[in-house]
């Protein structure tokens, strides 16, 4: 898959090597590759690249993975096991060569001048919002939140980002003893805030009552399951106030009050 800008190919569909696949915490991983073509397109915070987790048949399917940090010769995945291709990608070694189709899917749009970005990640909804908090720094207010500490991840690079942030687990086992909802409430609402989100589908759910409620606008980014990623097969469609739209083509960032929940 080749993209042709200003009269160059630039590759969408290329092979990596593992340079290093790092156990954070529990099921916590952080996946570093290195392309091996040049002209590769660059991410942006949001979008998700497809990734090979094995040279076999078994799984079949490639996997979603939000971009978490990138540079020119390296992309970050920070990824959670939570099934077979995700348990069989945390046992890949440094210099495996893996199959990448990406970046894929839209992305955060940048905020306005007059408003001040209010990130709230829960779990490892940080993987997609972390290179948007890299970009912004200081500019934004960020919460992060988790049912524990062992599901927290990255927090000294979060800390040497942005001084805004409020961390936060449902068993107090670090940070605030709160939700991320219960720490919104504890923000003054005295700034034009706009909102970016991603996490689990429940909290964001919960997160559009409380903006339309507050009235606030923003956007999340939605986790689903994805056979192709590429707009072709519509396992990720998801209901809209507009129809039916795909994760992968559409999305995977959606305005928050969009979704027909």
């Amino acid at each position: 898959m080749k993209d042709n800008i200003k009269g160059s190919n630039i590759f969408r569909h290329f092979k990596a090597e593992v340079k290093d696949n790092i156990e954070l915490n529990k099921n916590h991983f952080l996946l570093t590759l290195s392309p091996l073509v040049e002209n590769i397109m660059m991410p942006a915070g949001g979008q998700f690249y497809m990734l090979g987790v094995s040279t076999l048949y078994d799984p079949l399917m490639k996997r979603p993975f939000s971009v978490f940090r990138f540079s020119e010769n390296r992309i970050q995945i920070l990824y959670r096991v939570r099934g077979k291709g995700t348990a069989i990608m945390s046992r890949i070694n440094s210099g495996c060569v893996l199959d990448v189709i990406g970046p894929l899917g839209n992305s955060y749009p940048m905020p306005p001048k007059k408003y001040t970005p209010l990130i709230v990640a829960g779990g490892i909804g940080i993987a997609s919002l972390f290179s948007l908090i890299h970009c912004l720094k200081d500019k934004s207010v960020v919460i992060y939140g988790a049912k524990t500490k062992s599901e927290l991840c990255m927090l000294d690079d979060l800390l040497g980002l942005v001084s805004g942030l409020t961390v936060c687990t449902d068993d107090g086992s670090y940070g605030k003893k709160a939700t991320v909802l219960e720490a919104l409430n504890d923000i003054a609402y005295d700034r034009d805030y706009l909102l970016y989100s991603c996490g689990p589908k429940e909290m964001l759910r919960k997160l559009a009552q409380f903006t339309l409620k507050k009235g606030l606008k923003g956007y999340i980014s939605l986790e689903e399951t994805m056979a192709c990623g590429l707009g072709a097969c519509l396992g990720c469609a998801v209901k809209t106030k507009n129809g039916y739209k795909r994760v992968c083509k559409e999305g995977t960032v959606f305005p928050i009050q969009d979704i027909a929940w």
